[in-house]
């Protein structure tokens, strides 16, 4: 699963990583969440040829996909992940997996390990040595009942890797760059033939931080939501005592 994550990195180092001819300005984001709109990056028209520009164009989704046809929107989930193991076939995304598949930019993303209390303990996990991934990607286009369209995306997930794995059983796909033109080739590539890139990441590829619990919040947003704390255990809750009774006496009720 991966419902937070983070970029921080500027225009020119996502534009540098996805192969982009350029972006607008953007502020570093620490704590990115479903519905925001989210970078992602999809093959472009193809070029002239002699053209030396990239192939490749930005775009900003709302992330959770909503498939075309859906209906009521207020009684459909969201979707803001996608399991890679079925996605070729599952309704909701065999359409985006064909012919709309897309890179997401991050810096890292934010897992919670549960620990049988209320909170678990969040987790801030990035790139081991730094600098940027890409996760997988689906978009799809959805047009509202009064007209109006609406580009969404999801990020596809896999089984954790041994590194992750004690802190939550998925985690995202990240793409290597060298694997960027495939992902993103729907004019000749079908989904089986990407189907070897749906893997998790390999072994000590990404660290795992514990931090506070300041990242719960959308709200925070923040360079603070990423440095290092602990989930103290939760207070015992005090057991409530009848009017008049006195734990120095023993009692048969």
């Amino acid at each position: 699963m991966c419902g937070r994550f983070a970029l921080t990195a500027t225009p020119d180092q996502t534009a540098a990583l996805l192969g982009l001819a350029e972006l607008e300005d953007f502020p570093a984001r620490y704590n990115i969440a479903p519905t925001q709109p989210i970078l992602t990056a999809i093959a472009g028209p193809p070029r002239a040829p002699g053209s030396n520009l990239p192939d490749r164009q930005p775009m900003l989704v709302r992330w959770g996909l909503i498939p075309t046809w859906v209906k009521d929107t207020r009684e459909f989930p969201l979707l803001f992940n996608a399991r890679s193991e079925g996605a070729a076939e599952k309704a909701s995304f065999k359409a985006a997996m064909r012919h709309r598949r897309a890179l997401v930019p991050a810096s890292g993303f934010y897992e919670w390990r549960q620990t049988g209390g209320k909170k678990g303990q969040p987790y801030w996990i990035r790139p081991r040595h730094g600098g940027l991934v890409a996760f997988a990607g689906l978009i799809e286009t959805y047009a509202e009942p009064g007209g109006s369209e609406m580009d969404t995306g999801a990020i596809l997930t896999i089984n954790a890797n041994a590194d992750i794995a004690h802190i939550h059983d998925r985690m995202p796909v990240v793409i290597d760059p060298r694997d960027f033109a495939r992902w993103l080739d729907c004019r000749t590539l079908e989904p089986r033939d990407v189907a070897d890139l749906l893997r998790p990441a390999q072994l000590d590829f990404f660290e795992a931080i514990p931090v506070s619990d300041l990242v719960n919040k959308v709200a925070n947003t923040g360079p603070e939501i990423q440095e290092r704390g602990e989930i103290g255990p939760e207070p015992e809750k005090v057991k409530r005592q009848k009017p008049g009774a006195d734990d120095s006496q023993m009692t048969l009720f």
